[in-house]
């Protein structure tokens, strides 16, 4: 079994017990915010399988995690909780773990050439520098596998949320987006203040998973102290808050406005989403 932080299981809670009793509600004030990023992401991901990398956008997981349950969509989004830096010390033995996570979450350069639809990775980003590990890690082992890039370059697409009026072009300084065809590397904007406070400031419902913790089994066994506490409370929040009728009808509006409605899949998910 890959190792892999403990997590609940938010849409079908059997595990939480009494854990959250007498918890105080939360205050949800990004939700609106959240909401709209949210609902770009779904618009631009190409009909795609959501991989959300790290723990940064947790909270965007979780929302869609309510608002899609009963819609085609419910299975189609994922985490990927492993953190990521540049690769100046990044030995064989990170290389073949990292391989190990990716193919866990059905990741691998043989189903990357077969798979029917696209895979997005969506994370945070200021300068890209884990979007741009993993494409470099990705790239490598396509080649090593002697797999046909040429498909899979159309079938690989990253989604960075960025702090809204970010005075930079992080596609740009990375390079490597002019490998992949244009639509494939996109920004989707998110209210600073919100951007900061699941970058920096958020408690957090797992630890942090760099690569000196891959191997380390202490990460399945779930945390039950007070931040936990706070953080299952707003996870529960938010995807309750994804099943509200609502909020599936901001999601609905922002995408409406999006170039990609006039895509059959897109429609479709808006009418599943109104129901």
């Amino acid at each position: 079994m890959t190792n892999r932080p403990f997590r609940w299981d938010l849409v079908r809670p059997d595990q939480v017990g009494t854990l959250l009793d007498n918890a105080q509600e939360p205050r949800l004030w990004f939700l609106p915010a959240l909401t709209e990023a949210t609902a770009k992401v779904l618009a631009r991901c190409g009909n795609g399988e959501l991989h959300f990398v790290g723990r940064s956008l947790d909270s965007m997981h979780d929302l869609l995690g309510g608002a899609l349950e009963r819609t085609s969509w419910h299975d189609r989004v994922h985490q990927l909780p492993m953190s990521l830096k540049p690769r100046r010390d990044f030995t064989g033995r990170d290389t073949a773990l990292l391989r190990e996570h990716l193919a866990a979450a059905g990741i691998t350069p043989y189903r990357l050439a077969r798979g029917t639809r696209p895979t997005v990775f969506v994370d945070l980003v200021h300068e890209g520098e884990t979007f741009t590990e993993l494409y470099l890690q990705l790239r490598r082992w396509i080649v090593e596998d002697r797999e046909a890039w040429p498909v899979i370059r159309r079938k690989l697409r990253f989604l960075g949320v960025t702090p809204r009026r970010l005075s930079w072009r992080w596609r740009d300084d990375a390079g490597w987006p002019a490998e992949l065809p244009a639509a494939a590397v996109r920004n989707v904007s998110l209210d600073r203040d919100v951007w900061y406070y699941f970058g920096d400031h958020q408690p957090k419902l797992t630890p942090s998973f760099p690569r000196q913790r891959w191997t380390n089994e202490s990460v399945r066994t779930p945390d039950r102290g007070q931040a936990t506490r706070s953080a299952l409370a707003e996870a529960f929040a938010l995807v309750d808050a994804g099943r509200q009728a609502r909020t599936r009808e901001q999601l609905v509006r922002t995408v409406t406005r999006e170039p990609a409605m006039a895509e059959s899949w897109l429609r479709t998910l808006v009418t599943e989403l109104r129901y």
